[in-house]
Parts: C-alpha cells; structure tokens; sequence
C-alpha cells in the first residue's frame, strides 16, 4: 500500500520539474528574442539583409538576371539593367539635394566555381540642383570620367541605373567552349569612402585591365568584399547573370584575290 505521505512528496517534486522547465523555456525564449523581448526581433530589412549574406556567400546562388554580352574589337561587354535599385526611398534622396551614390561592381566566374577572373565597375555620383531643377551626374567608369546633366529621374536610371556595353574582360582571357556568368552587387550610398576611392581607382585603369591577378586580392574574393558589409549602405542589390560562352570573335577576313600569273 502507497503511503500517503511519499504520494505528497511525489506531487511536490513532479510540480517543482514543471516549474523549472516553463523557467528554462522562458529564458530560451528571452534570449532568442535579445534585447527588448519580442521588440529586439529582426525586422523585414535586417531579415532580407541576413537572405543576402547567405546568398553572397555563393555567387553562383544569387537570383539570375538576363543580360547581353558582346565583342567590341578585343574586349567583352556587358548589357545588364538594376533599375529597381532605385525604389520609392531612394527617389526622394535623390530630391533631396544631397549627394546619391550609385556604385554597380560586376565578378567575371567561371560557371565551374573558382576564383573570380575579372572585374567591371561602374561608380555615379548624382546631386539635384534645386535652383536649375536638374540632377548633376558624374559617372567613372572604364575610360576616363565624365559628367551629364538629366532633367528628370529617368535620366539618372538611364545613366546611373544601367550597365551598357561596360568592358568585361579581354577576349584572349576567356575560353572557348568554356561557361561563365558575372556576379553583380550595386549598392546606393555605401559608407565606405575607402571603398569608394579604390572602385575609382579600379575603373580608371587602362582599357582592359579588368583581369583580377594576384596583387588585387582586395577585389579577388566576392564574399569578401561583400558579405562583412552587408547593412552598410542606403540600399543593395545582388544578382547574377544566367551562364554564358564568350562571344565568337568576328570571323577573319577573306585573304585578298590572287592575281593572275604574268604571261
């Protein structure tokens, strides 16, 4: 027969076993939630912001966009647009009179894996002109720098928001038969000013040295660079390109007609 007393006892501790673990389960919850409990959760940016990081790790796992390439002479182009870069946000900045800053950095990869072969950058700086009611726009990229003036926020999407026929790589990189696809991050505003001056640096290099060798480690890793800056800008976009071979090479001349043996 049980005795009453051990049955009491036994109630005691099987009570003290539940309070521990709703304890045990709240302060898992607590710590979960950080700071502030359920306030300190991430919010949809912070959440989009982490999707980004994971992603950046494999550039190849970034959501594909459509591009065009093409052969000018001996240098492979880039067409590829990222006008949603520039959101409902970003059109008031750019309203505002303050200097906007649009960098498009693009990673040539091999479709295999491997380290990046090259690298096309492209850097925008806009300001609007309150008393001209115009946006002024100083845009570096491969060549030397230039400035436009755009009427309107279209111009600055055509100018700034677009990527056309930027020089790639040398066609004599690149192999026949042999898939790459570009990685591509565009960034409004990004915080670093030393990554600002090295972009600049980069894209006033002479025309086709886009190839990325041993000396230029700080732009050889995409994840690198990326990834331990996710957050530190107004606004970023990651994607890359579907998988491409390299254009043919226009095909050679005819040789020139044989004159006819002398009589």
């Amino acid at each position: 027969m049980t005795c009453p007393g051990a049955g009491r006892a036994a109630a005691r501790w099987l009570g003290i076993a539940l309070l521990a673990a709703l304890s045990l389960g709240a302060r898992r919850s607590a710590a979960q939630d950080g700071p502030g409990g359920a306030e300190g959760r991430q919010g949809p940016k912070e959440i989009a912001d982490a999707d980004a990081q994971q992603a950046l790790g494999t550039p190849a796992a970034l959501p594909i966009r459509v591009a065009s390439l093409s052969l000018d002479k001996t240098i492979v182009q880039l067409t590829v647009g990222f006008r949603d870069v520039v959101d409902g946000e970003i059109s008031k900045k750019l309203l505002s009179g303050l200097p906007t800053v649009i960098t498009m950095r693009g990673y040539l990869f091999h479709e295999s894996g491997g380290n990046p072969v090259a690298l096309a950058a492209k850097s925008c700086r806009i300001v609007y002109d309150l008393w001209d009611e115009v946006f002024r726009i100083q845009l570096i990229q491969a060549g030397s720098p230039s400035s436009t003036v755009a009427i309107n926020v279209e111009g600055v999407l055509r100018n700034c928001a677009e990527a056309r026929k930027l020089p790639l790589v040398e066609r004599s990189l690149v192999r026949d038969g042999s898939r790459y696809f570009v990685a591509v991050l565009v960034e409004v505003n990004p915080m670093s000013a030393e990554m600002l001056d090295r972009i600049k640096r980069w894209v006033t290099r002479p025309p086709g040295s886009t190839a990325i060798g041993p000396g230029d480690s700080l732009f050889g890793s995409f994840v690198g660079l990326f990834v331990t800056r996710i957050g530190n800008a107004d606004r970023k976009l990651a994607f890359r390109t579907q998988a491409f071979l390299p254009p043919a090479p226009p095909p050679s001349p005819p040789p020139p007609p044989r004159s006819p043996p002398g009589r």
